[in-house]
């Protein structure tokens, strides 16, 4: 079986990140906003394959943020999702993400398996402890403090069905399980790539120790240095070697001022405010996914992206924005747009041979 995508030679890799979700990251009411209908979903994904790039991750979400658009509330469940874009791709990585509190492990880990097998080999899961009161809500459960402490007993109850060591019991503080079995065992050995997005500390001491990869987010690229040796030093402590991504929201124009009048336009002017107050209000009380600074400085970004790291410009701009992450130490990054369908292929076509002809990556 081939290499994980994951683990493929670009010295930079990249994801597409939130196409099963309308609107992808932002919070805007732009009449073209990205509108998740499947039949696009199908043709990014299949874009992204041809192109190289190593892995499409979604996101998980049970509910909107509410305002005129209340953005994400239409979105595909990511194990289905995952399984249906293996049959109409080849090389990509299929991620799907997760919340803890949720999804039974033994669940997760049939699952998982069947997209590792429907996929040849190519899943990975993105472990996802939880933070939006509402979905909590939604599914009855409380909101515990020790989020992580439940996540690393999911994570050793699916590690130890994939160990083809027979029926086991469990007697942790979050599951209580008898006579523990699943087959097939996944295709990828000892398991799947697992992903965790974290800034917290408690958030990358879980990444230490159960995720091959960890994506953070960062004001500013340099900041990222300090966030990678943290990890570093975490994962190192457990014996582990642990990747580290960031995430970013694209415009790429053919110059500057045009990409930098449309982020405007689409972040500033036309972005569905009420929803940005409750996203923003919500994570910085319960998700710890970002440096405080950002929430005060940057509620553009949060419209334009999340929250996460935009990259408005050129494609030579962007290009060396990319590089100077891959300076810093990051792996790679995600990728996200307004609307994937119709800006992907510049980025495609204008980024991807720049990082080429800087050694990042392999022509295809």
């Amino acid at each position: 079986m081939p290499d994980h995508p994951m683990r493929g030679p670009n010295r930079f890799k990249l994801g597409v990140f939130s196409a099963n979700a309308d609107g992808g990251l932002t919070l805007t009411r732009v009449a073209e906003r990205w509108p998740a209908a499947w039949p696009e979903i199908v043709e990014v994904a299949q874009m992204a394959d041809r192109a190289g790039i190593e892995f499409f991750l979604p996101i998980a979400r049970w509910k909107g943020f509410g305002g005129e658009m209340n953005s994400r509330e239409w979105s595909f469940e990511t194990f289905t999702y995952a399984a249906a874009l293996a049959g109409v791709t080849r090389n990509i990585a299929l991620f799907s993400t997760v919340h803890v509190p949720m999804i039974h492990p033994v669940y997760a880990a049939k699952a998982l398996a069947t997209v590792d097998h429907a996929s040849g080999g190519r899943a990975g899961i993105n472990i996802v402890c939880g933070w939006n009161p509402a979905e909590f809500d939604l599914f009855g459960l409380k909101m515990i403090d020790d989020r992580y402490a439940q996540g690393l007993e999911w994570f050793e109850i699916i590690s130890r069905i994939y160990e083809d060591n027979g029926p086991f019991d469990f007697n942790g503080k979050f599951y209580q399980l008898k006579n523990v079995s699943g087959r097939p065992a996944p295709l990828q050995k000892p398991r799947p790539v697992t992903l965790n997005a974290a800034f917290s500390p408690p958030g990358r001491d879980f990444a230490a120790r159960a995720a091959d990869y960890l994506f953070t987010t960062f004001t500013t690229i340099e900041k990222g240095r300090e966030q990678i040796a943290d990890i570093a030093a975490r994962a190192a402590a457990t014996g582990r070697d642990v990747g580290v991504y960031t995430t970013t929201h694209v415009v790429c124009r053919p110059t500057q001022a045009e990409a930098e009048a449309y982020y405007d336009h689409y972040a500033v002017t036309e972005q569905d405010s009420a929803s940005v107050d409750h996203y923003m209000g919500a994570k910085q009380a319960n998700s710890g996914s970002h440096d405080e600074e950002a929430y005060r400085l940057h509620r553009k970004r949060f419209a334009g992206g999340a929250g996460t790291y935009p990259l408005v410009g050129t494609p030579r701009h962007i290009a060396d924005e990319m590089i100077r992450m891959h300076q810093a130490g990051f792996a790679g990054t995600t990728v996200s747009f307004v609307n994937f369908k119709r800006e992907l292929p510049y980025f495609i076509t204008a980024v991807l041979p720049l990082l080429v002809e800087a050694g990042l990556r392999e022509p295809v």
